[in-house]
């Protein structure tokens, strides 16, 4: 495990091993289990996150995401703290990565969701936050950062492609409104070679 002072600059080249990131910032999320099917990882969702809302840094998301967050430091935090989510990984302000659940196992992200048709998009997608809000465009570096690992995950992952990347917005439609109006999906795309 790498430690948290030990975080992935932008210009390391992304590679996943054993549905781990190499040379990335690592904490083990609880919130995971097993995948029904490991060789239908087909769907790549992007999210969000902030907490507290509009507020960007600190080790609120990591508490969060490990099942650690404590209620007394927001009232925000009062009305989520037990809420068992998890994402593979997120992108913060600065571009740097965390991994928190290994791409062959189930993280829970989407939520009740749909896609094609098909239900339940945690047992056969990867989730990916980006530190952000609907009230702020995302940094350069984080786009940079996205565009590096969506290429590794294609390349891990064949069955994802472009047309199988979506918002979270695009799964549960008047349910979840993220990336969000400022997620640039021209430029984003325009990173990834596919």
């Amino acid at each position: 495990m790498i430690s948290k002072s030990k975080l992935m600059p932008t210009e390391t080249r992304i590679k996943i091993r054993n549905g781990w990131l190499e040379n990335t910032r690592r904490l083990a999320s609880p919130h995971f289990d097993r995948r029904p099917d490991t060789q239908d990882i087909s769907l790549l969702v992007i999210h969000y996150i902030s907490l507290p809302p509009e507020q960007f840094g600190g080790d609120y998301i990591d508490d969060f995401f490990l099942g650690k967050l404590d209620p007394s430091q927001h009232s925000y935090f009062e009305n989520i703290y037990q809420i068992r989510v998890s994402a593979h990984c997120l992108i913060n302000r600065k571009g740097l990565i965390t991994q928190y659940v290994n791409f062959n196992d189930r993280a829970w992200h989407a939520g009740q969701s749909e896609f094609e048709g098909r239900e339940k998009c945690n047992d056969f997608s990867i989730g990916i936050e980006l530190e952000g809000s609907n009230l702020q465009p995302f940094t350069e570096a984080q786009y940079n950062a996205l565009g590096r690992l969506t290429e590794e995950i294609m390349r891990a992952y064949p069955l994802i492609n472009k047309a199988r990347i979506v918002g979270h917005c695009d799964i549960a439609p008047g349910r979840k409104i993220d990336p969000g109006q400022y997620f640039d999906w021209e430029r984003y795309f325009s990173l990834v070679d596919a």
